[in-house]
Parts: C-alpha cells; sequence; structure tokens
C-alpha cells in the first residue's frame, strides 16, 4: 500500500466527513484499483464478505445509497418491495450527482447532500468492514455499528432470506 504525492478532492470530501463523525478509520491508498469487493479483498487480505460495496440506486425517482457486503447480491425486486417503490441501478450520471463520485470508489460519506443509506446486516458478521473512500485506490476500515453510525443509515437486509 502506497500515499500518493498528491491526494484527490473526493477523498479530501471522505476524510473530512469521517473526522466531523468521529469515526475512528485511517483512509489507505492502494497500489492499484480495486472496483470490485473481490479486488478489494484480494488487496486487503480479507473475507470479500467483509467488503461494503457502496452502491447507488434510484427508488423510484430518488437516489438510495445501499452498503452491501461484497458477498451479496442487492435482490432489487426484494429490497424495492421493502422500501416501498421500484428500485432500479442508477447511471453513472445518477451516481456522480448524488454522490459527487465515480463508480468503483464510492464511498458511504462525503456526499454533496445526504443520501438516504441502508447497511447490508450481513456486514454485522465482520469485526472489521472496509469502505471505499472516494477514489477506486482508497478504502478505509469501519466496523458495522459505526457504519450506521457515520451514514445514518437504516440496518436492512438486501438479500430475500432462504426458504
Amino acid at each position: 500500500m502506497s500515499s500518493p504525492a498528491a491526494s484527490h478532492p473526493a477523498v479530501e470530501r471522505v476524510r473530512a466527513a469521517l473526522d466531523a463523525r468521529g469515526a475512528t478509520g485511517e483512509i489507505r491508498w492502494l497500489d492499484d484499483a480495486v472496483t470490485t469487493a473481490a479486488l478489494a479483498a484480494a488487496a486487503l487480505g480479507v473475507p470479500v464478505g467483509a467488503i461494503a460495496n457502496s452502491l447507488v440506486f434510484m427508488l423510484d425517482d430518488e437516489p438510495v445509497l445501499v452498503l452491501t457486503s461484497g458477498a451479496h447480491r442487492v435482490e432489487e425486486d426484494y429490497l424495492g418491495a421493502r422500501l416501498g417503490g421500484l428500485l432500479g441501478r442508477a447511471s453513472k450520471d445518477a451516481v456522480r450527482q448524488a454522490t459527487g463520485q465515480v463508480i468503483g470508489g464510492v464511498a458511504p460519506v462525503g456526499h454533496p447532500a445526504p443520501v438516504r443509506t441502508y447497511v447490508d446486516t450481513a456486514l454485522a458478521e465482520h469485526d472489521v468492514v472496509w469502505a471505499a473512500a472516494g477514489h477506486a485506490r482508497t478504502v478505509f476500515p469501519t466496523t458495522f455499528d459505526e457504519l450506521v453510525r457515520i451514514t445514518g443509515g437504516a440496518p436492512t437486509a438486501v438479500e430475500a432470506p432462504a426458504p
């Protein structure tokens, strides 16, 4: 893991948001971009389920952020029904507009305005959870409880229970 000679504006916004919310983890710059949970898990030497993917969806016409375990896929029909609307993936432009960040590096905080957030309860199975920090080469460690607190997110299942 390395530290870049210069920082990045989105990463600085994330750092400021983490500091303002009393988050304890330090942002780390990785040698390579980690745009998937599998790549992030491999770079960090952690289980893929300990990666908190920050995924932006549209709930009807409202962007929402779903922080899901890298071991899960968000079941859009299931979660949309639980949230009372139609849930679908947001476009790249909608992601950038809602978060000020680009797909592959979207952080759970540091957005231009609050984004309604849901946190996958499966992340609670891990003592340490890793999330992106505003750039595809940045991550920070946190816990499930801290992630819920710093995002104001609602803990929720993102997959239907097994029959």
